[in-house]
């Protein structure tokens, strides 16, 4: 297996997410390595280090990703047995030309806190953590969005990925068992509807993971999931809330369609 390796003087959250794109257009797998705060020269022989033994053992060169911005550390890097990918040097001249500033690359300064965005994303975090699954329904008007759907349908990880990563407040709600009988708005979401968005889910999908968590249950039964699924689409349609089928999504995939469709303002950078 063809190993590949994310490299930067700082968290390296860059390079993962340039490289891991990258390589996703691939119908292979790949072993990743993350090397974060390589910030010395000692640091940077022993990434190298690492990347050569690695060659070494395979007989493959190792795919580098990096982001450096220190030119003694980029050079050390560089010179090791593996292919080299650096995102920052293919892009910097262009921009510089465009407009007509010169760069000044300064490490950490990617992902370093920027108080506005910080305090909107511990903000939203704590939120989110004390809105989660209908624990608190008293402060909805406090909400960006609220989640709802039925158990496991994927509502708390969207929640805390908004929270997390866009600074959004996002409430989340869920439709139990008991809601099914007649399943209807509740009447303190009935106020907020601007802001709900539903999540939906496979029937199979979901007693599959229900199942992982109470086996030979009710809950986990086909034939409870299947109704669930099928009560709460109809209630969407009735009262017209946007909603999206996250069987065959990733967290960061569902909260990107949340994001188009609502239209939320990001607190990110």
């Amino acid at each position: 297996m063809r190993c590949a390796f994310y490299i930067s003087d700082g968290t390296a959250i860059t390079s993962e997410v340039f490289g891991h794109a990258l390589l996703s257009l691939f119908p292979t797998e790949f072993e990743h390595h993350t090397i974060s705060f390589v910030e010395t020269i000692e640091k940077a022989h022993e990434a190298k280090e690492k990347i050569n033994k690695e060659f070494q053992r395979s007989g493959e060169k190792p795919l580098v990703f990096h982001t450096f911005v220190n030119n003694d550390i980029r050079e050390i890097i560089d010179s090791c047995d593996g292919v080299i990918y650096n995102f920052l040097e293919h892009f910097v001249s262009p921009l510089e030309k465009e407009l007509q500033i010169e760069a000044k690359p300064k490490a950490h300064r990617t992902h370093s806190i920027h108080e506005n965005s910080y305090d909107y994303r511990i903000e939203a975090v704590n939120y989110a953590l004390n809105n989660d699954d209908g624990s608190n329904v008293t402060n909805y008007e406090q909400a960006d969005v609220i989640l709802v759907g039925v158990s496991r349908s994927g509502k708390t990880p969207s929640s805390l990925y908004l929270a997390l990563q866009y600074g959004i407040k996002a409430a989340n709600y869920p439709f139990t068992d008991d809601d099914m009988e007649e399943l209807k708005l509740p009447d303190f979401l009935k106020p907020h509807k601007k802001k709900i968005f539903g999540l939906t889910i496979d029937a199979q999908r979901l007693m599959d993971i229900r199942d992982g968590r109470m086996s030979n249950s009710k809950y986990s039964s086909a034939r409870q999931c299947r109704m669930e699924v099928r009560e709460v689409e109809k209630l969407y349609k009735k009262e017209k809330i946007p909603f999206i089928n996250t069987t065959k999504f990733s967290v960061e995939e569902i909260t990107a369609k949340i994001l188009a469709e609502t239209g939320l303002q990001r607190y990110k950078y």
